[in-house]
């Protein structure tokens, strides 16, 4: 159900980025091709590139994109490149004094964070080293849809390089585990939590592994060792699929395990006590009291609303 879910939202990110985009083609929303006026202010010349900054009246800015896109007049960074055929070519740099058009077209545009294209005519005015020139912005178009597509990549990439990483803490702990349950440890924590677990968790065996790989997670989320928690807990639901009678739809033990998975009750935050540590935090260990008390609370509500749910037949799978 869920890739369902994924797979809705994804086709809906995509119609309406393309939707946006012809929109904005049809009603020539970046105006390309059309020429803008600007005074550009010259203050060195470095080998056939002129720097400076280039003056835009608002009223000029205004009309260009029919509409109020800014309130007051600006100036941006300029870099004006003489090319071997002769043509101008600039590059201006978009800054906050930018209107949040020209911002959304910088993302589109070859420099990103920049706009860039050909200057059509400059002329020098009765002030010295200031000229009036018409700018030329390179094309753009599709932003949205150029943004879905990178945003798809981007954590493709994220997801490659999450996986990878995975790799290693997930053998290390499996394999830890392994040793644990050849040793008989966990044999021994399995029957000490035996009381607790066996209210949670009734239609488990209490001396099934999935029972030790639950606490294993859950005493490494309590401790704020993340990466050391997420291979038991895959390993946790690994095990609970096989008691379960209906593949490809949760168990009650599985939603509890969840409940509590997802709830992160944590008596030491290791991984925000070294973010504060690095941001310069003054008492980093400040957050730890709340930390617990916030989390206890999203645990005890979330056990009592999964139990409650539970005994629903709405909510109930035939055997």
């Amino acid at each position: 159900m869920l890739n369902y879910i994924w797979v809705g939202l994804i086709i809906i990110g995509i119609i309406s980025a393309g939707g946006t985009d012809i929109y904005r083609e049809v009603n020539d929303t970046y105006k390309n091709g059309s020429i803008i006026v600007g005074m550009f202010t010259q203050n060195s010349n470095l080998r056939g590139e002129s720097k400076g900054e280039v003056e835009f009246q608002k009223e000029n800015i205004n009309l260009h994109y029919n509409g109020n896109l800014t309130q007051q007049s600006f100036n941006q960074p300029i870099a004006i490149t003489i090319q071997k055929d002769g043509s101008r070519k600039f590059v201006i740099d978009v800054n906050d004094n930018s209107p949040q058009l020209w911002k959304e077209m910088s993302k589109g545009s070859s420099a990103t964070g920049k706009l860039s294209g050909v200057i059509s005519n400059m002329l020098l005015t009765e002030k010295e080293n200031v000229y009036q020139i018409n700018l030329a912005i390179e094309k753009i178009n599709y932003l949205k849809l150029k943004a879905v597509t990178n945003a798809a990549f981007d954590y493709a990439g994220t997801a490659v390089t999450l996986a990878l990483g995975l790799i290693g803490v997930m053998a290390l702990w499996l394999g830890i585990m392994k040793i644990a349950d050849e040793a008989g440890f966990l044999k021994i924590v399995t029957k000490l939590v035996s009381p607790i677990t066996r209210r949670l968790f009734p239609d488990v065996p209490p001396d099934h592994p999935a029972v030790a790989a639950m606490v294993m997670n859950i005493s490494a989320n309590m401790l704020g060792l993340n990466n050391a928690a997420t291979p038991m807990g895959l390993k946790a639901m690994e095990e609970l699929n096989k008691l379960n009678t209906k593949v490809g739809t949760a168990t009650n033990a599985m939603c509890t395990f969840l409940v509590i998975n997802t709830a992160g009750l944590t008596l030491i935050p290791a991984t925000v006590l070294a973010i504060r540590s690095a941001m310069g935090s003054s008492n980093p260990g400040i957050i730890i009291a709340p930390s617990i008390f916030g989390a206890g609370c999203a645990t005890v509500a979330g056990l009592v609303a999964v139990k409650i749910l539970q005994r629903m037949k709405r909510f109930s799978i035939e055997k």
